[in-house]
């Protein structure tokens, strides 16, 4: 016999006795299931193979084991005033799936040629009457915890989710998950405050309540703007506006001279004013190095507003205050531009780029507020996010 099937062989044996090992100490620490499994898989492969009639033995042995503790723990449950319908339930439904592994295997044949014996029984009856058992109890469970907090009413909503997954349309579970939700739910409602000297822009209000950019809401928390009176409210934020500073209009100018020194290409000529060619007739460069000057004046417009703030949590139940939050927020108008005398070649292309600009009307407070609004959305954003309920 060649090595390699020899060595093929021997494998193959010693891989049996290593799953006839496994299975049988899986079935005697109690675990039928996964001697069962093991069984099962290695009897898919050749249930005839005389190797692998041990397992038979097992399969049947196990089977037996495990049907008989099923059922003894059904009928202990069912004794029990408070019956665990979802673990009874369960229990069926593992006998079946046994059954289901095992029934395409029948019929099976032990070392001595005896036929095994496997006992299969047809749950249908039970696994439907433990489902609609358990469906109760997780209905009667969800209408009691819609007696409690806001905690156990969101655990009901989790209950009546679950029931609807086994039967869509449970009686009124739809309804009542619905209303689980509403309930549920934490409504804030935001508001904005004015207690400084100066007039916000309507637009940079809507801006800042217009929670759909912000990504706030959750399945347990929605954010409002304006007040539903059909809603209780259980938490404020309040965005407080204590001071817009505004600095006075500014232009600053300099003088800076230039200088440059640059280096002029011309063509020699005779004295006739012809270009002078060289000896492969081209005209002859000559290169004569020139210092140009000039002077820019500089000026620069500028005009800075500072927004302050508070962000204040409240939670309506208690009548308190939760939290505070600074913001600040900070916008400055500049516009540099310049006037220039002199050789223009001595500029640079920064400086060529602002004699192009023009003096600019300085921007009304309510203007710079819309310009800063980005700054102070995204700050009071950042606070909602970082402090959620």
């Amino acid at each position: 016999m060649k090595p390699k099937l020899l060595y093929l062989i021997l494998f193959v044996f010693v891989a049996a006795c290593s799953t006839v090992k496994k299975a049988n100490n899986a079935s005697a620490s109690g675990d039928y299931k996964k001697a069962i499994e093991l069984s099962v898989n290695r009897l898919q492969k050749n249930k005839n193979k005389k190797a692998d009639k041990e397992h038979v033995e097992i399969l049947e042995n196990a089977y037996a084991k495990m049907k008989t503790a099923t059922l003894e723990r059904i009928n202990f449950l069912r004794k029990d005033t408070n019956v665990n319908t979802q673990e009874i339930y369960s229990l069926y439904l593992k006998l079946d799936n046994v059954q289901k592994m095992i029934s395409p295997l029948l019929p099976l044949y032990k070392a001595n040629g005896q036929a095994a014996n496997f006992v299969l029984e047809d749950y249908s009856d039970e696994i439907i009457q433990a489902k609609q058992d358990y469906a109760n109890s997780i209905y009667q469970e969800g209408k009691n915890l819609l007696n409690g907090n806001k905690t156990e009413i969101r655990k009901a909503y989790s209950s009546f989710e679950k029931l609807l997954k086994m039967y869509p349309n449970y009686k009124d579970a739809k309804q009542l998950m619905q209303g689980a939700h509403d309930r549920g739910t934490d409504y804030v409602f935001v508001i904005i405050q004015n207690n400084t000297q100066q007039i916000i822009p309507v637009q940079l209000q809507n801006a800042l309540l217009d929670f759909n950019t912000y990504g706030l809401d959750t399945f347990w928390t929605v954010y409002h703007a304006s007040r539903d009176r059909k809603i209780k409210y259980d938490y404020e934020v309040v965005l407080d506006f204590q001071e817009i500073l505004i600095s006075p209009e500014r232009i600053a100018e300099k003088q800076i001279p230039l200088e440059k020194e640059i280096i002029e290409v011309t063509y020699k000529k005779d004295r006739h004013g012809n270009n002078l060619l060289d000896d492969r007739g081209n005209p002859i460069k000559e290169e004569i190095r020139r210092v140009v000057k000039g002077t820019l004046k500089e000026v620069v417009q500028t005009k800075s507003l500072a927004v302050g703030g508070q962000v204040y949590y409240y939670d309506v139940n208690r009548n308190q205050k939760i939290n505070s939050y600074p913001l600040q927020s900070e916008f400055v108008f500049q516009n540099v531009f310049g006037e220039f005398k002199g050789d223009d070649r001595v500029l640079t292309n920064d400086q060529l780029a602002m004699i192009k600009n023009r003096f600019v009307p300085f921007p009304p407070t309510e203007q710079m507020l819309l310009d800063a609004s980005t700054d102070i959305k995204s700050r009071f954003g950042a606070i909602l996010k970082r402090n959620k309920f």
